[in-house]
């Protein structure tokens, strides 16, 4: 938060008093004045902050994780899920330290400070672009997993058909239009993260139930004796092999980006101080998660794991029960990815607002902006999700692009543009090391996702 006059320490404990309407604001003051239809609200707690940054950490991305593994070897895989976990910490805290000489309270006015009007703006947009297609294929997810999907002429049956056959009201039409009205719509309209704070520590409990499963069936199977030994390092047989080795580095870093989130969290800390401890404490929760659901996902399928690995719980497992289990596993992703909408959805509407109104007052002061920006990103998204659900291709490109950019190229950019003289020699060359892998990286994994698609749908194919 921006604290515009010195105060003793106890004012400061007692949370800021007004705030100023200007570009160093917060999105949300802690306490507004009478009559201003807020209640008190004196910070956030340590724990709510951190199930929040772990909510923004855990989507999607913890599925294709197991088959990043697969890809690069037992050994490799984990090796670089931890790697990328260290790396996120150290771009997060780049960002908060050149945060600190302006007082910037949010990733889009660092951007401003350091490249002015058009950096910010690029920042806005990698955030639209990031996030709006997140958020359409969790949607997209949660359709597949409800309602079903057909594709190659092959018809996937989801939870509720399998369970009371298929009905109008189970359609995913139906299905996503429920759950937009009655879910996603009502956690959006929260205009505190903070009071997101329960759900994200139930998200974050629904991905632990999805990993206890997982590690479940590996161990059964393990004594079983029906579980091959995985391969420790990559298969590499000619150019090509080498080259599809660095798809991996995308897929890791937009499991880890919550970049965008981390000032919108430290705004609204009760001591934002602790923001570092924050930071590091959901890094660590997450990459813990990500570390055991990635070996025992690879144990579990082997080979055969797919990139989405949600998908091989539509199959026989090969154990008692496995339809128990399957139905328990999908259930309780679906229900996590509902939970980490609104956290992923928040950032998203603060910088359209900031990208559409960059002069109006605060988005939160303003409840027919707030409501507008609000239904429209929501009624976009559910559109997208029903009516281009082949869009999840497209994502693979743009979304990553984005991720990339948010997670390595800008707050690398930042450090080495250094408008205050604060870098040292080594965030400089930690700046030039980012920039080079994330740009590297990322060109090698889009030629070769761009040449297996086109190879796929070659003639001769």
């Amino acid at each position: 938060m921006t604290i515009d006059t010195l105060a003793p320490r106890e004012e400061r404990r007692s949370i800021r008093k007004k705030a100023a309407v200007d570009e160093k604001s917060p999105l949300l003051p802690n306490r507004q004045d009478e009559g201003s239809g807020f209640h008190e609200f004196n910070g956030a707690s340590f724990s709510g902050a951190v199930f929040n940054l772990s909510t923004t950490i855990i989507g999607a991305g913890i599925m294709a994780l197991p088959a990043m593994v697969k890809e690069l070897g037992l050994c490799l895989g984990v090796a670089m899920i931890i790697f990328m976990a260290f790396l996120t910490d150290a771009s997060i805290e780049l960002l908060l330290r050149f945060s600190r000489p302006r007082k910037s309270t949010s990733y889009g006015g660092l951007m401003g400070d350091a490249f002015g009007r058009y950096g910010k703006m690029a920042l806005q947009i990698c955030v639209l672009v990031n996030n709006i297609g997140v958020l359409t294929v969790y949607m997209i997810i949660i359709g597949d997993v409800l309602s079903g999907t057909s594709t190659g002429g092959a018809h996937h049956a989801g939870i509720l058909e399998g369970w009371f056959g298929q009905y109008w009201w189970n359609g995913r039409f139906f299905v996503l239009l429920v759950t937009t009205l009655g879910i996603f719509a009502p956690l959006g309209c929260f205009k505190r993260i903070d009071s997101l704070s329960f759900t994200s520590a139930l998200s974050v409990a629904l991905a632990v139930v999805f990993l206890i499963i997982t590690v479940g069936i590996s161990i059964y199977k393990l004594i079983d004796g029906t579980i091959e030994m995985p391969r420790m390092l990559p298969e590499i047989f000619d150019v090509t092999s080498f080259l599809k080795l660095f798809t991996a580095v995308p897929v890791v870093v937009t499991a880890y980006v919550c970049h965008y989130n981390v000032h919108n969290i430290s705004n609204e800390l009760e001591d934002p101080s602790q923001i570092k401890a924050v930071v590091r404490t959901a890094l660590g929760l997450c990459s813990s998660v990500y570390v055991m659901t990635s070996i025992f996902g690879y144990l579990l399928f082997g080979e055969g794991t797919l990139s989405d690995v949600l998908a091989n719980f539509d199959t026989d497992l090969g154990i008692p029960y496995g339809s128990v289990f399957n139905d328990a596993v999908r259930v309780s992703y679906a229900a996590h990815l509902m939970l980490v909408f609104p956290i992923v959805f928040y950032p998203l509407r603060i910088n359209l607002d900031g990208l559409l109104f960059p002069s109006a007052r605060p988005l939160v002061q303003d409840n027919w902006r707030f409501s507008l920006i609000t239904s429209g990103l929501i009624t976009l998204i559910f559109l997208g999700a029903n009516f281009i659900p082949s869009i999840w291709d497209a994502f693979q490109f743009t979304g990553a692009t984005a991720a990339v950019c948010l997670g390595f190229i800008f707050p690398a950019s930042v450090a080495l543009r250094d408008s205050h003289n604060i870098a040292t020699k080594k965030d400089k060359v930690f700046g030039v090391f980012m920039v080079v892998l994330a740009v590297f990286s990322n060109i090698i994994a889009i030629y070769s996702d761009a040449y297996a698609l086109f190879k796929k749908n070659s003639p001769r194919n």
